[in-house]
């Protein structure tokens, strides 16, 4: 089983991790029971990352994670827990917004510890950059979380290469955490060569392609379940059809290799970098499998050509964001 250094001088942790976005009902219903056997399901095979954020389900996903230490205080030990802050929301209108200032990431961390029932977690992002505050400046303030024990690494979200490199200067940066699968290549051109230069984690998410590189992408039903994926491109018509059709051979791929879909897809994305992780998110179970048989396949370098050759770059259509969703990542290519 693959284990990955989580920044610079940080620990090591299960290459396949679990993103805990899927705690809540982003994706669709879920219930806590759902989440508590995947948690499990993860102490049996060695998973030990959990990445979560305050906004996933407005608390939901670290209160359930934090449910699940206090019936398994043992557990936290074998976890390395990540969350990230820095979306608020105006009381008055409803509309979110970005604050990266001292007092507000160290109020927000300070309720996700509540929440989880630790003293500590073991890395802190900043999931989205206000343009307006100086990104030295907030790894200054990661860094004073870290002196002061609250977090032992610090992060970024969807950053790009250029302000990594500035915050770096600052403070060491352990993790950057971005969209990264054979339907997004982008932190190809730069993010992924910074990581690897700084010694900086990248924490791939949405490794599967919110379920479109798997055997049973979301159905047009289940889309329905989710908010974000009606308004998101590639989840649009036509360009989902044209997806699903793209996906056929990259299926048949998998299975002649014996892996599911989701699993080849995990490996792939392993195998871009020494210093890369993958978060994938589920509900269920049988499909966390499908991801842990693609963390125990290591691909030679015949095997990842053969996958690049039947989703070349650029085949998914469709932006993966629509203009709202963009509200915030950087753009950097």
């Amino acid at each position: 089983m693959l284990h990955r250094k989580i920044g610079p001088n940080g620990p090591l942790v299960s290459a396949l991790g679990i993103g805990a976005m899927s705690f809540s009902d982003f994706y669709g219903p879920t219930s806590q029971a759902n989440s508590f056997a995947i948690l499990d399901r993860a102490r049996d095979v060695g998973v030990t990352h959990i990445d979560t954020a305050n906004v996933y389900g407005m608390g939901v996903s670290e209160q359930v994670i934090g449910r699940y230490l206090q019936g398994n205080p043992e557990a936290r030990d074998g976890f390395h827990i990540a969350t990230k802050a820095a979306i608020a929301r105006d009381a008055q209108t409803g509309h979110s917004y970005f604050d990266n200032s001292a007092e507000h990431l160290e109020r927000e961390l300070d309720k996700s510890l509540s929440l989880l029932g630790t003293d500590h977690v073991d890395l802190f992002y900043v999931h989205r950059r206000d343009p307006d505050v100086p990104i030295e400046e907030v790894a200054g303030t990661l860094g004073a979380l870290k002196a002061k024990g609250k977090t032992r690494g610090v992060g970024f979200s969807e950053i790009a290469p250029s302000s990594l490199r500035r915050a770096a200067r600052e403070c060491a940066i352990d993790a950057v955490q971005s969209e990264y699968s054979l339907s997004t290549r982008s932190p190809e051109l730069g993010l992924v060569q910074t990581c690897a230069a700084l010694g900086t984690t990248l924490v791939a998410f949405s490794p599967v392609g919110r379920s479109l590189l798997t055997d049973a992408p979301m159905t047009p039903e289940q889309i329905k379940d989710s908010a974000f994926l009606t308004g998101n491109p590639r989840f649009i018509e036509p360009n989902y059809s044209a997806n699903l059709r793209s996906i056929k051979p990259f299926q048949e791929l998998a299975a002649d290799m014996g892996l599911p879909a989701a699993g080849l897809a995990i490996s792939w994305v392993l195998a871009k970098g020494a210093h890369i992780t993958a978060i994938p998110g589920t509900r269920s179970v049988a499909h966390f499998e499908e991801f842990v048989a693609g963390w125990e396949r290591q691909l030679s370098s015949d095997e990842v050509q053969a996958v690049e050759e039947v989703l070349p770059v650029g085949w998914a259509q469709g932006d993966r964001y629509n203009a709202a969703q963009w509200t915030g990542p950087e753009r950097y290519c």
